[in-house]
């Protein structure tokens, strides 16, 4: 295993960690889940990644538990979850009339929302925690405070973005520095062989000036780099997540199956498999020892509903040293996404 530092912090995480969105606590039992996480953990893995709506709070419940069935300790471990979708935290999930202020990043939901994050972990703190969203009905100044206060509390000991805007990770950076507080240290967004301009370009000045780590989703383009759709033109192969799993974002995605953008998409995964046969790799492999190869990235998250998929994963760092200059170079040609360098200045 390779461990990089998460940004410009001291905390270091292994460069493939395990996450449990949309898996562990619905689509995978939890005896899968426990299998999955036990073989990463022993691959070397110490970051696991979570949230409090990940199949509606149970994802943490699991990861909760493995740590407990298997005696691991936590100071081995980094665990990050993540606050703003937390209408599940209410007792009438249904009337969102009484959840509202279960989502978004008001102080309130905030430090509700980690308290019971915390409750449902089984744990007294969490080493990362996400603003899952950017919640643009609440001052930048309390999702700043908030944060601050529950860093001061001992309950987390940094905090991130997920699917933030560069200029919204810079105001809450502005924000932190003129009230003497930490900022955030970790994006978390998607970066992926076909998902790659937030990454390459958005985010490319707030590495050096903020230090910015980032802790990268879906990696696999939820298994589309993987190749397993290829050949597959009118519904999703059973057995596949898109087939079987019910969770909304899934469900939602499948019905998406066979459009053009899905087309292109298994269009480029077509083309990059002579690269992979030639390196005599899989194509998961290839995709994810390609995202490795970026510096910035801290981990890639990978998701897993057996353990041989962990191994198989967690295989790509043996390929990310086959990626010379001139296969990455022939990736980005027939991939035809390359993104460009900015001008020079002088």
């Amino acid at each position: 295993m390779e461990y990089r530092h998460l940004g410009r912090t001291g905390l270091k995480v292994s460069s493939i960690s395990i996450g449990s969105w949309v898996t562990y606590g619905g689509h995978v039992s939890n005896d899968n889940a426990f299998a999955c996480l036990k073989a990463a953990y022993d691959a070397g893995v110490n970051f696991f990644d979570t949230s409090e709506n990940y199949s509606a709070g149970e994802a943490e419940v699991v990861l909760g538990q493995a740590i407990k069935h298997f005696g691991w300790k936590q100071n081995d471990l980094v665990i990050s979850t993540k606050v703003y979708h937390g209408q599940n935290n209410s007792a009438h999930a249904d009337q969102p009339a009484r959840w509202l202020n279960n989502v978004g990043l008001s102080r309130k939901h905030i430090i509700e929302g980690v308290n019971l994050s915390l409750q449902r972990l089984g744990l007294a703190y969490v080493d990362v925690v996400f603003a899952h969203r950017p919640d643009r009905n609440t001052p930048v100044e309390e999702v700043v405070r908030a944060f601050n206060l529950l860093l001061d509390q001992g309950k987390i000991f940094y905090w991130g973005t997920s699917e933030w805007t560069a200029p919204e990770i810079a105001d809450a950076w502005r924000a932190a520095d003129q009230l003497g507080l930490v900022g955030p240290i970790v994006e978390q967004p998607q970066y992926n062989l076909l998902v790659r301009s937030k990454v390459e370009d958005e985010f490319r000045y707030l590495y050096e000036k903020y230090g910015l780590g980032l802790t990268v989703w879906s990696p696999l383009k939820q298994g589309i780099l993987s190749g397993k759709y290829n050949g597959h033109a009118a519904a999703p192969p059973p057995g596949s997540r898109l087939a079987e799993a019910k969770d909304k974002f899934t469900v939602s995605q499948s019905k998406t199956f066979g459009d053009a953008t899905w087309q292109r998409e298994l269009a480029q995964v077509e083309r990059l498999k002579p690269i992979a046969a030639k390196l005599d790799v899989s194509l998961a492999q290839l995709a994810l020892a390609w995202v490795l190869t970026n510096k910035n990235v801290s981990t890639a998250i990978i998701g897993a509903s057996r353990p041989e998929q962990v191994e198989e994963n967690i295989a790509a760092l043996k390929v990310v040293e086959k990626l010379t200059p001139e296969v990455l170079a022939e990736i980005d040609t027939v991939l035809g996404n390359k993104i460009p360098e900015p001008p020079r200045r002088f």
